[in-house]
């Protein structure tokens, strides 16, 4: 490996011992504590398998973990940021994305073969980002000790060797077995990889460090590699998740507007309901296989990457009848993307795009047919939002979606620069869209829960509390984690 005080200017790669062991919120933190120090800096992440994505301003996707990193840096997200997306559409494939734009679908095996190709690309993104910035924070897709993995890696430690770049293990205490998880990872990397680990972060710690301690001390002198933060359980932060759906809201005495939301086997963009989760006044509920819906003033059906199948499933838990006798006690219905094509008439993929080819039946509360077409819509975009009986409101957001639908009006609700989007059916019962992120602007948000029955709105502002919640880990890292050891070409810049 280079000289660690180069290679580490040039970049460093946080890995994990396991998937959600806190890389996505690291890296976020680090990009933010550099940020602030007038480092210029960029997140990385090789390749990232979700169905949380996010739109670029040049039409391209990402994960929407690299969106919100891209944030913690202050700067604009880029598809480089990102350059292998894995969305999956059934459990065994998923469609390739590629420096933004879909490529294939590929299942397992197909892409494990594919591997060998796409690091070309990967290694262009990661290149030029390197010139454009002075280092580059990188985070790794669940653990390097995958065995069967390993072959042909461009997540992990095939990445971070091909790059030559110095990483660090990020582990979950609080999941149980920390010290076994951080050795058994580094007992398993090859020697070459085991040298460029600089060190090991705790992270979700509970309870008097003081504890720790002889466990800290046994771990560094085993693996001879320093522990370069313990970080604490930070309880009530809010930031959007990777790939899992956080049910975590705000505390509040008065929950006054109830929203129940379907888990679909394919949802997507599931981040839409953040706002509503971090809502003083909304109790939101997702509710999953086999379970019924709690009563609500609101359903909302969420995207999915596979609308046909998801609709049939939606269909064979029954749900499709709850809608009903939710509407007919006057209820309020919301579709958004795929939501928003399942509340139509009919749904056609002639093209096999997200599986068997064929014509499904929609749940016919708007008067609009959808049909898949082989070219997305990516698109950042904004307008206005007029909801009934009330003024129109200033809307923005992103579209991700291979649907087009017919049987938008010009007096569709929403009224974006491309055009109208929407509709509103049912004696202005239900509402569809296709823009997500509907609910980050405050005036939006507060005129679609008017429209659902809260009268007296008091929507906070998401972005400061994403904000807010970058800040607080920033804050915790540098309080708690050896910046100086890891970057000491900087330390004097971490000095408190």
């Amino acid at each position: 490996m280079t000289d660690t005080l180069q290679s580490t200017t040039r970049a460093l790669m946080v890995q994990g011992t396991t998937s959600d062991a806190g890389k996505s919120v690291l890296v976020a933190g680090l990009c933010r504590v550099l940020a602030r120090r007038g480092i210029r800096v960029a997140p990385f992440k090789s390749q990232n398998m979700a169905l949380n994505s996010a739109v670029t301003k040049d039409g391209g996707e990402i994960g929407r973990a690299q969106a919100v990193q891209a944030q913690a840096c202050g700067i604009e997200p880029s598809v480089h940021m990102n350059p292998v997306l894995l969305k999956p559409n059934t459990d065994v494939g998923a469609q390739v994305i590629v420096q933004g734009h879909a490529l294939a679908d590929m299942d397992a095996v197909g892409f494990h073969n594919y591997k060998k190709v796409v690091m070309t690309p990967i290694m262009e993104s990661f290149t030029l980002l390197q010139q454009q910035y002075q280092t580059i924070v990188i985070e790794g897709a669940g653990s390097p000790a995958e065995i069967n993995l390993r072959e042909n890696d461009v997540a992990n430690m095939g990445f971070a060797e091909k790059a030559d770049v110095p990483v660090i293990i990020i582990a979950d205490i609080d999941r149980g077995g920390v010290f076994a998880h951080i050795y058994g990872t580094l007992a398993l990397l090859s020697e070459s990889e085991q040298a460029r680990v600089k060190g090991f972060v705790i992270n979700r710690f509970r309870g008097d460090i003081k504890l720790l301690e002889s466990g800290l001390e046994w771990l560094e002198q085993k693996t001879g590699k320093p522990v370069l933060g313990v970080l604490p359980y930070l309880h009530g932060l809010m930031l959007e998740a990777e790939d899992a759906i956080n049910c975590q809201q705000v505390d509040a005495a008065d929950h006054q507007l109830k929203v129940v939301v379907p888990v679909l086997t394919r949802v997507s963009n599931h981040t839409d309901f953040d706002p509503l989760r971090m809502h003083p006044q909304v109790n939101l509920q997702f509710v999953g296989k086999g379970q019924p819906f709690p009563a609500a003033d609101l359903i909302i059906i969420p995207g999915t990457k596979s609308v046909r199948s998801d609709l049939a499933f939606l269909r064979e838990q029954g749900w499709d009848k709850q809608i009903q006798r939710h509407l007919r006690l006057g209820g309020k219905v919301m579709g958004i993307c795929g939501g928003y094509q399942m509340l139509g008439e009919t749904i056609a993929d002639p093209h096999a795009i997200e599986g068997e080819a064929g014509v499904s039946q929609g749940l016919g509360y708007l008067s609009i047919a959808t049909t898949i077409e082989k070219n997305k819509c990516l698109q950042q975009t904004e307008g206005t939002l007029t909801m009934p009986n009330q003024m129109p409101v200033t809307v923005k957001g992103y579209e991700i979606h291979a649907g087009v639908t017919q049987g938008v009006s010009a007096n569709a609700p929403v009224q974006l620069t491309d055009g109208p989007d929407g509709q509103l059916g049912c004696d202005d019962q239900v509402f569809g869209t296709y823009l997500h992120g509907i609910f980050e602007q405050q005036g939006a948000c507060d005129a679609i829960l008017r429209w659902a029955g809260l009268e007296a709105t008091q929507t906070p502002d998401f972005d400061e509390i994403r904000q807010q919640g970058i800040d607080r880990i920033a804050d915790t890292i540098e309080q708690h984690m050896d910046l100086a050891a890891i970057w000491p070409q900087w330390a004097d810049k971490f000095k408190r």
